[in-house]
């Protein structure tokens, strides 16, 4: 599938309609979510084929996009029913089998790397300090191959000494600088629309452990 077609596959999808700020919840707009997914395919080969896991999917853009992308399998998770319930509906629109769990990611109780691949558009931790670190502390325990996460550009060296010194991460690298554009959804926002530098990393995991339960 090219860009193109992907991006516009996603621009089709519902998103929140009344987003939950304690939850942090910001939709991933097509143009960001399909060049993550579409980078992690074609230059490193971690899509297609792979079991993926959306952590904090929300309305589902991501794991949708490693659906369209001929993912073996895709696991959706967060902890808001109504926003599971959104990206059920896009899938099923979209006529893609996925599974989608209701969950607090930190609830999970997997052990050792069960999928291939995690993708994530974690909380930024503005309401809850670390809560984007606590997402990466339980994707690098999961994935047996990689980790494509998105985080402000401003946190960068955090992040970076935080995968390899807490995390155990074999790299850590920014494939790019993106730019997140958030509307106008709470009241407390007085523009119409900010950009937010973010950078799109990828971590790989020290072992490349096969998955298993």
């Amino acid at each position: 599938m090219k860009l193109k077609e992907l991006e516009g596959h996603l621009g089709s999808l519902d998103q929140f309609p009344q987003p939950k700020i304690e939850l942090e919840q910001y939709p991933t707009g097509p143009h960001i979510a399909s060049r993550m997914l579409f980078t992690a395919e074609n230059s490193f080969d971690d899509v297609s084929n792979k079991v993926v896991a959306d952590f904090g999917c929300g309305c589902g853009t991501l794991g949708i996009a490693a659906a369209l992308l001929s993912a073996e399998h895709v696991l959706s998770i967060d902890i808001d029913p109504e926003s599971l319930e959104i990206a059920s509906l896009n899938a099923e629109e979209l006529e893609l089998d996925m599974d989608f769990i209701q969950s607090n990611i930190m609830d999970l109780r997997w052990r050792g790397p069960i999928v291939d691949t995690v993708i994530m558009n974690p909380p930024f931790g503005t309401r809850k300090k670390g809560a984007d670190l606590d997402f990466l502390s339980v994707a690098m325990k999961v994935a047996s191959q990689a980790v494509y996460s998105l985080h402000k550009t401003s946190t960068r060296d955090h992040v970076k000494r935080a995968a390899l010194r807490d995390f155990n991460a074999r790299s850590a690298e920014v494939i790019c600088e993106l730019r997140f554009d958030v509307p106008k959804l709470y009241k407390f926002h007085k523009k119409k629309e900010v950009d937010i530098a973010v950078d799109l990393w990828r971590f790989v995991p020290a072992s490349h452990q096969s998955r298993g339960i």
